[in-house]
């Protein structure tokens, strides 16, 4: 198994050898970055280029450990026992399974995407270590062992929004994915817009990362809406001449809208591009 990439997705040659790594060790790996670096698209793509299963558990705050593993449903059974059901006699139908035991018992060897891990609780990452790292765990209602077929290869994100253990982060292979930089943003966009005029795809990811350079932003628009931004300037047919002023001084682009998410930094960026022009 080696990975390079896709035709729909641009893996850096750090991030090729980081996942490689990653299924050589049998470790989970720990992905980082910006919001709309990719992370999540890359488990999607790791799954494809290998043709197996995605399986995905996408973290909330409230969502815990366990649930990765299984639920014991005692309130259908419960209302089972009531209207006499004889279901009710085997404890094994009330036994969900969780996205970590559809992995374990996954024919072929999958790709399971823990998705933005930080999300949860602190204790969250530390109550899978045993699970993640002998690849097994035990049901007390069913008194089975449940241990996994292969190995899955786990993929893990964080937008880094808290710490994650020391113990954890120990079971890990981990990769930062850095932001694109201009060239590897232009393969990245050529792989949605194809056809797109050249001049208009210079003057948008110039303007695109003037922004993206300007102090004090709260938040830096990222590959994503840099795509979107460009979907909108094909679909109203927007020159290239409109992506800058004919004097060459500072200006507001057309639908910044699509690169700017709040109005602080909206404010912000008027202002300076007020400023540079007197």
């Amino acid at each position: 198994m080696a990975f390079s990439g896709t035709s729909n997705y641009i893996a850096t040659k750090d991030l090729q050898l980081a996942v490689n790594a990653a299924i050589t060790l049998e470790r989970p790996l720990l992905i980082k970055g910006e919001p709309g670096t990719g992370k999540t698209m890359l488990a999607e793509e790791l799954a494809e280029s290998l043709g197996t299963e995605l399986i995905q558990w996408h973290i909330k705050s409230t969502t815990k450990a366990q649930q990765g593993l299984y639920e014991y449903d005692a309130v259908s059974r419960l209302r089972d026992s009531q209207l006499g059901d004889d279901r009710v006699h085997d404890i094994g139908n009330y036994i969900v399974k969780g996205k970590l035991w559809e992995a374990f018992s996954a024919e072929k060897r999958p790709v399971l995407l823990i998705d933005e891990i930080d999300k949860a609780d602190i204790e969250f990452p530390n109550d899978l270590l045993l699970e993640l790292d002998k690849m097994e765990f035990f049901v007390y209602e069913t008194q089975e062992r449940v241990v996994a077929k292969q190995r899955p290869i786990v993929i893990i994100t964080s937008n880094n929004e808290k710490e994650l253990p020391d113990a954890f982060l120990r079971r890990c292979f981990f990769h930062y994915i850095q932001f694109p930089n201009p060239d590897d943003m232009q393969e990245i966009v050529n792989v949605h817009f194809p056809d797109l005029k050249k001049k208009l795809l210079d003057e948008a990811l110039k303007a695109f990362f003037e922004i993206r350079d300007v102090p004090g932003l709260k938040k830096k628009p990222s590959t994503s809406e840099l795509i979107d931004w460009l979907k909108l300037l094909v679909a109203e047919d927007i020159p290239s001449e409109a992506l800058h002023s004919k004097d060459g001084k500072a200006a507001i682009p057309p639908l910044y809208g699509a690169l700017l998410k709040n109005e602080q930094d909206i404010h912000l960026f008027e202002k300076l591009v007020f400023m540079a022009r007197r």
